[in-house]
């Protein structure tokens, strides 16, 4: 998925400063006093992506006027490209740097505690967060639990089971080259090598799709487990296992690298594996991996470089049990540095203390660039994707649909989780804390090593035993017995 949101907003003042600062009230101003800053009345974002001018003319001359007037805040945009995103957020978060709010991975969120990245916000929920919690029910917001305590907001509350395992292809393509659906590996080579005879001018596939495969491929539900992509949990064997070593690893190896010497696979897919959505975009690109519903967050993008495109997702080995391994994909947390996380707060739950908050904020006031027509949204330019992610704050109490999405996909969106099975490692967030060097030279192993045989730009078994070797000289083994251990603590304690 994904793309993803960062993390905001929100001298001792007097009660009265307080009060009239914030429109608030006396609780305000004792929790002020009491631990939180002062609250400012500007919130800071760290945002990943490039500011626009329509942007930047929402927020300063829509958005702003209104969160002014309703709750006493500011909000300010702090852009960093997709393409350092994470990198510069480690940067500015371990300098300690202003910022009140930001976006990254769920997954992830146990390494931010690591790291004194995120600060508890139970307290911050408690005063200025009930509307918020109306609409994200406890077992969601227990995604963002660490050790008993609330450190981030799991933000997309909606259906979630076999996340990343689905493939988003070019539907008019497949129909092209006389196919109607993906069910397998087979089908996804096929449907390639036939577009490569029938549209030499096209790209071939954006991504090698390695999650979708490893569902398709795998002996029993594996479901990631460790910080990265380094550990896999078994659901049915209740272990943890090295991903490389296991004989789905290899199957998907081998697989890619069958379609890597076909010429189906480019080059780019390894040396540029993080813009595999942006490929998507082009129009010029057959599939890529997806969540359910991505075809339908950038199909507006596609379709201005490939006007007839039509997407549609599936999921590989769809007789397979679907499991929520999460609670959401994606994750706002608070830095400890941050000058306003009261702000921060406060700006997250007027957005959802009501519908027409929640489509101001993502697609500014009803009429200008959208009106309704019963529960469907009409866009005035089917290119207008909103303003802020709409999948950074995504929430299935609030979701609308333009009226090009198929009633079809609807109904299966809303049931999509029915008879889902829920992972055993739903809500676990990995304490790296006695593994952080072996797990540095690992990641590093991965990034140099593992990445290239995975996408099928090296031969596994050409590099097979140097690897695994590399894997044991960095610790492979102690690493596996702590994230063992952690989960068996993990479930005694559920």
């Amino acid at each position: 998925m994904k793309n993803k949101m960062s993390k905001a907003v929100i001298g001792l003042l007097s009660a009265s400063m307080l009060l009239a600062g914030c429109g608030g009230s006396a609780k305000t101003a004792a929790t002020a006093e009491g631990g939180f800053p002062a609250d400012s009345g500007k919130v800071r974002i760290l945002y990943p992506g490039e500011e626009t001018d329509a942007m930047a003319n929402f927020i300063q001359n829509e958005l702003n006027p209104k969160l002014k007037e309703e709750i006493g805040e500011e909000v300010e945009l702090v852009y960093k490209g997709w393409d350092q995103y994470w990198e510069q957020k480690d940067i500015m978060l371990s300098a300690g740097e202003k910022i009140d709010l930001y976006w990254d991975g769920l997954a992830d969120l146990g390494t931010f505690v690591n790291k004194k990245q995120c600060q508890p916000l139970d307290e911050l929920l408690n005063q200025y967060g009930q509307d918020l919690k109306k609409v994200y029910p406890d077992s969601q917001l227990a995604g963002g639990v660490v050790d008993g305590v609330q450190y981030g907001i799991p933000s997309a509350y909606a259906p979630s089971s076999a996340m990343f395992q689905l493939v988003c292809v070019r539907q008019d393509l497949l129909e092209d080259v006389g196919m109607s659906e993906i069910k397998t590996a087979e089908d996804l080579a096929t449907f390639a090598e036939k577009v490569k005879e029938a549209h030499p001018e096209l790209s071939g596939p954006a991504d090698i799709v390695y999650k979708p495969l490893t569902r398709y491929f795998q002996d029993e539900p594996l479901n990631w487990c460790g910080a990265g992509d380094e550990v896999v949990y078994g659901e049915n064997s209740k272990k943890v296992y090295d991903y490389f070593e296991t004989e789905t690893f290899k199957k998907i190896a081998n697989f890619n690298h069958e379609m890597y010497e076909k010429g189906i696979y480019r080059d780019e897919l390894t040396t540029n594996y993080n813009e595999r959505d942006s490929r998507m975009q082009q129009g010029t690109y057959l599939w890529v991996e997806a969540s359910i519903g991505k075809e339908n967050e950038i199909i507006s993008s596609v379709r201005a470089n490939a006007p007839d495109a039509v997407l549609k997702s599936y999921l590989l080995a769809p007789e397979q049990d679907k499991y929520i391994i999460a609670c959401g994909g994606e994750v706002l947390c608070m830095p400890y540095s941050a000058a306003n996380p009261v702000g921060a707060m406060k700006f997250l739950n007027w957005i959802y203390s009501s519908e027409e908050n929640y489509m101001f904020a993502l697609y500014g006031p009803e009429g200008e660039n959208y009106t309704m027509n019963g529960d469907r949204i009409e866009l005035k330019d089917p290119a207008f994707e909103g303003y802020f992610y709409e999948w950074m704050f995504r929430n299935k109490n609030f979701q609308k649909f333009t009226s090009e999405v198929p009633q079809e996909f609807i109904d299966t969106y809303e049931k999509w989780d029915d008879g889902a099975k829920v992972s055993d490692i739903i809500a676990f967030h990995f304490d790296n804390s006695n593994v952080k060097n072996e797990q540095t030279a690992i990641g590093e192993i991965w990034n140099k090593e593992i990445m290239p045989v995975i996408c099928g730009y090296v031969a596994y078994d050409d590099v097979h035993d140097k690897i695994a070797q590399e894997l044991k000289d960095a610790g492979m083994e102690k690493y596996l017995q702590e994230v063992q251990s952690q989960l068996d603590a993990y479930q005694s304690g559920k």
